[in-house]
C-alpha cells in the first residue's frame, strides 16, 4: 500500500504507520536496507513484522538464503506474492511447483518459519478443468504451506471465501483485508462491498492470525492506509 513510501524512507513510513494505529507490517522488498537494519527500523517504530512477500526466483534460485534473511528480520511467514504469466502458462506448471514449494515450506520449517502463498485471481481461472488454486491445495501439505486469502482478488474471480474456509480450515494463516467497488475496482477498506465482518467472523475456523492492509495502486497511500484502518477501528463482528 505504502510503497511509494517507503521508497523514499523506510523509517518515516514505519514510524507514519505506527502514528495510525497499525500494529504490524508486511514487507515486499527492503530497499536496499540489510536485514539488520530493517530489524532495527522496525523495533524502533514499535512495529512487529509476521510476514514478508518473497518472488518466485528466490525460491528458485536462492532458496536458503531467501529463508535465512527472513529469519533474521523476525519474519514468520515468507510468502510468495505473485506467479508471472510466463510461469503459468498450462496446468503442468503448477505441478511442477508442488515439490518446489514443498521444498520452500521445509526450509522454511528448519528456521522455525512458515511457507505460505498469496492469492490473485488467475488461479481460480481452471486451467484443463482444473483451478490450479485447488491444486495446490489438495497436493501441497498443509503444514508446508500456508495460504495468505486477498479478499479483494477471491472476491475478483467470483470465488466464495466461506466455501474455501469450509473446505480446508486452518489454512489461511493471513488475510490481505482490500476493498472492491460494485464495478470491481479496488478502493479502500470499507468504502467498496466486501463484507468483511462476516469474513473475520470465521476467524478462528479459517486460521487467520494476522491481517494486512492492502491496496494495489492507491492514489494517496498515506490516506488509504489512514482511511482504511480508521473503518477497521469501528468494525464490529
Amino acid at each position: 500500500t505504502v510503497r511509494d513510501l517507503m521508497a523514499q524512507s523506510v523509517p518515516d513510513t514505519l514510524a507514519a504507520m505506527a502514528k495510525m494505529g497499525y500494529q504490524e507490517v508486511e514487507f515486499a522488498g527492503y530497499f536496499d536496507h540489510s536485514p539488520a537494519n530493517i530489524k532495527s527500523m522496525v523495533a524502533d517504530a514499535g512495529l512487529s513484522t509476521p510476514s514478508t512477500h518473497i518472488n518466485l526466483p528466490d525460491i528458485q534460485d536462492s532458496l536458503q538464503q531467501t529463508m535465512d534473511i527472513s529469519a533474521e528480520i523476525g519474519h514468520g511467514y515468507v510468502v510468495l506474492a505473485y506467479l508471472a504469466p510466463a510461469a503459468r502458462t498450462s496446468l503442468d506448471d503448477y505441478k511442477s511447483y508442488v515439490d518446489l514449494f514443498s521444498q520452500a515450506g521445509e526450509a522454511a520449517k528448519e528456521r522455525g518459519l512458515q511457507f505460505g502463498y498469496h492469492n490473485h485471481d488467475f488461479e481460480f481461472a481452471p486451467l484443463d478443468g482444473v483451478k490450479p488454486y485447488d491444486l495446490m491445495l489438495e497436493q501441497i501439505d498443509s503444514e508446508l504451506m500456508k495460504m495468505t486469502m486477498d479478499l479483494y482478488w477471491i472476491h475478483r474471480a467470483g470465488n466464495d471465501p466461506f466455501y474455501y474456509i469450509d473446505k480446508h480450515p486452518g489454512r489461511f494463516a493471513q488475510c490481505h483485508v482490500k476493498d472492491a467497488s460494485s464495478t470491481g475496482a479496488m478502493v479502500d477498506v470499507g468504502a467498496g462491498v466486501i463484507d468483511f465482518a462476516s469474513v473475520f467472523a470465521q476467524a478462528d475456523k479459517a486460521g487467520f492470525k494476522h491481517y494486512y492492509v492492502e491496496h494495489d495502486r492507491p492514489e494517496n497511500s498515506l490516506e488509504t492506509a489512514e482511511n482504511s484502518i480508521e473503518y477497521l477501528k469501528r468494525l464490529r463482528f
